[in-house]
């Protein structure tokens, strides 16, 4: 990160001081590489096609199951086509260079030790930087309310953020990263600066502080950039509730990494959606200045991010208690439905997890865990993503806790390769409540284009849902397991006074291994065989799980 930032700050120097020169120095090279161009593009799609298939075959050759999501990534890719509203008039630069950063950027952050180091790290420090809001929230409302109380632990938290932001908005920190990252995507993509310093804004920012940023720009949009422009608000989370997520206890790293990953995936699934068929008024337009706070010093910044941010605070308090007050109503009343025509336990969970379960299947959840990954997709899409992310967390806290899998027929937990998959689908606000938000954001600030916006609204939200969905697909595509390197070590070193995930993966393995004979003797295979402790290790697992092994 380090590397990134000091490469900008010499390359903004370089520019300034040598750029004109080495320009015309390399103008016979520009030339030649103009001219040879033609035959070089298709030179180096054969490539990269090539080395995108030789690296599927030799990484799914361990782990076949990473191709279905392969097969759900090309799938989604090609229902958003079909959905084109121009298909002749796509824009295959933009698409291909948005999908292969989106790959590249997965490729570094998942499976490169250096990404995987960063993004945990930058995580980490998060998390570590949001506990300082205990401080605040403690002398307000007290130790025993924020300890015991949802909305107390985990609102003040946007507080927090939505004052930091601020104030790296006053110093002008967010709109030199912003500019940074939409260079790279428009220089690559070939997309207009308008659009691209929305879709990079909507990293950090939300669905409605985004379009702030060009707001001088908006009237003059076209159909086609304005679509982009909801598609990335609909594609992202805020900053301000990505620290209420990681409070749940999400993993901060791949909330990042789903965030940043979604930049160049909206934008090249918007050009593939809606693709551009006016000319822009800003197409080859340089110099696009960002809208600056009109705040006089930094205590005035950071006195009113932490006031804008009680109207969302309240909006989330509000939304939590009215969606799932109606969540209760619509079950109760699809119960007692049900009742009637012999269908025990039916509830709009239920009917998400049949209708959706292909759908989590193809992004790559094993086929037992489809059914809560497809029941956390309805409630993100119908209802909102802080109630989704909060039965996520249940179920990873349910894992990390070494409860037992299946509780008689219900499943309590999700797989660590279910969770990353949900994780990503998850993080975007692309959800049937957002769309008045979005409306509404936008028309106040150019009421002029109001039929526009609505026009293009629910093309923009199918658009997001697909894009987190890609995300998934990645993230189950890229994803490695982790694993106990010696259960034998650990379970004969472990104190069984309380369980945990690796406990219970252990203690799955020893069932596994374990062989009752037709004398009733006991013995071992595999990495148990002939290990002094297998049978204490036995017994003190059948303490905690039930398994036919422990009836011997």
């Amino acid at each position: 990160m380090t590397a990134l930032v000091v490469f900008f700050m010499c390359w903004s120097l370089f520019q300034k001081h040598c750029g004109a020169k080495v320009l015309q120095l390399l103008r016979p090279c520009q030339k030649c590489f103009l001219k040879s161009w033609p035959w070089l593009k298709w030179l180096l799609c054969v490539v990269l096609l090539g080395g995108l298939v030789t690296w599927l075959v030799l990484d799914t050759s361990r782990n076949p199951e990473q191709l279905v999501s392969f097969a759900g990534f090309c799938f989604l890719v090609l229902f958003l086509f079909a959905c084109s509203k121009h298909h002749s008039a796509v824009s295959w630069r933009a698409v291909f260079w948005g999908l292969g950063l989106e790959f590249l950027l997965g490729l570094f952050i998942l499976r490169t030790t250096p990404g995987i180091q960063a993004f945990q790290w930058l995580g980490d420090q998060i998390q570590f930087f949001l506990s300082y809001t205990t401080a605040g929230s403690t002398f307000v409302f007290g130790n025993t309310l924020v300890e015991e109380v949802f909305a107390f632990q985990t609102l003040p938290i946007v507080v927090f953020f939505s004052c930091v932001m601020s104030i790296l908005y006053y110093l002008g920190i967010m709109q030199w990263l912003i500019l940074k990252i939409s260079w790279v995507l428009q220089v690559s993509m070939g997309t207009t600066p308008t659009e691209t310093l929305s879709v990079a804004g909507n990293i950090f920012v939300g669905q409605t502080e985004s379009p702030l940023l060009i707001r001088p720009y908006l009237a003059d949009m076209t159909n086609s950039e304005i679509h982009a422009v909801i598609t990335g608000g609909f594609s992202t989370i805020a900053g301000s509730v990505l620290g209420a997520y990681i409070s749940f206890g999400i993993d901060a790293a791949s909330l990042i990494a789903a965030s940043v990953m979604a930049a160049p995936c909206a934008l090249a699934m918007s050009k593939l959606v809606y693709p551009e068929v006016e000319e822009s008024k800003f197409k080859g337009k340089e110099n696009i200045r960002l809208s600056c706070g009109e705040e006089r010093n930094i205590l005035e910044a950071a006195s009113n991010g932490a006031a804008a941010s009680v109207g969302l605070v309240a909006n989330i308090a509000a939304n939590l208690i009215a969606f799932l007050a109606v969540l209760e109503f619509i079950n109760a009343a699809l119960r007692w439905l049900g009742e009637m025509v012999d269908i025990e336990g039916l509830s709009f969970q239920v009917i998400c997890s049949y209708i959706l379960m292909p759908v989590a299947f193809l992004m790559g959840a094993d086929w037992a865990d489809s059914p809560l990954v497809a029941e956390l997709l309805g409630i993100k899409i119908f209802l909102n993503e802080f109630v989704a992310y909060q039965q996520l967390a249940v179920y990873k806290k349910n894992r990390l806790s070494g409860l037992e899998e299946w509780n008689g027929s219900q499943k309590q937990w999700i797989s660590e390769r279910a969770e990353s998959i949900a994780t990503f689908a998850l993080c975007g606000f692309a959800n049937f409540s957002s769309i008045g938000i979005m409306l509404g954001g936008l028309t106040s600030l150019v009421p002029q284009r109001k039929s526009d916006c609505a026009s293009v609204v629910l093309r923009a939200l199918l658009t997001g849902i697909c894009v987190s969905m890609l995300n998934a697909c990645l993230a189950g595509l890229l994803h490695v397991p982790t694993e106990v390197s010696d259960c034998t070590t650990f379970l004969r070193n472990t104190n069984f006074s309380s369980t945990s995930y690796a406990m219970y993966t252990c203690c799955k393995q020893l069932f596994a291994s374990s062989v009752l004979g037709e004398n009733g003797t006991l013995s071992f295979t595999g990495s148990w065989a002939g290990v002094e402790d297998s049978v204490l290790c036995l017994v003190q697992c059948c303490g905690h799980y039930n398994h036919t092994a422990c009836a011997g």
